[in-house]
């Protein structure tokens, strides 16, 4: 299916699990995008190594805005987060008014960042992040 994400990468679906995740406080603001992050539930009984949610509000723009930025994100996710990012957490990956123009390069080492910055890196230990 077209809108499924990489191999390795479940999807959160319902509404309780996006508050849940924003609820845990843990986020990085990146020019690009905001990503929130927090560790797997126990309670899902999911077997994804890592899920993601995508969202885009109305003030990133009209209905094609917000949907060019949520496969940008979608795609995004699925190139970096299965290698970079680190497994038994849930993501969220926020579209800002800037991510449907935004370089991919740019955008992706904007997720890449954030990633450091919320210490999730794979490979990465206190402090330490692996290299582009």
């Amino acid at each position: 299916m077209a809108g499924d994400p990489a191999p390795g990468l479940g999807r959160l679906t319902h509404r309780a699990e996006f508050v849940a995740l924003a609820r845990s406080g843990r986020k990085a603001v990146m020019p690009g995008l905001i990503l929130q992050a927090r560790a797997h539930d126990a309670r899902t009984g999911s077997t994804a190594k890592q899920r993601i949610g995508l969202t885009a509000s109305r003030k990133v723009g009209g209905a094609v805005t917000r949907n060019r930025a949520r496969r940008r994100l979608r795609a995004l996710a699925a190139e970096v987060l299965p290698s970079r990012a680190a497994v038994g957490h849930d993501y969220v990956l926020i579209a800002r008014s800037t991510t449907a123009t935004r370089p991919w390069a740019v955008l992706r080492d904007d997720l890449v960042r954030a990633l450091r910055r919320l210490k999730l890196e794979q490979g990465s230990g206190q402090g330490e992040t692996a290299g582009p």
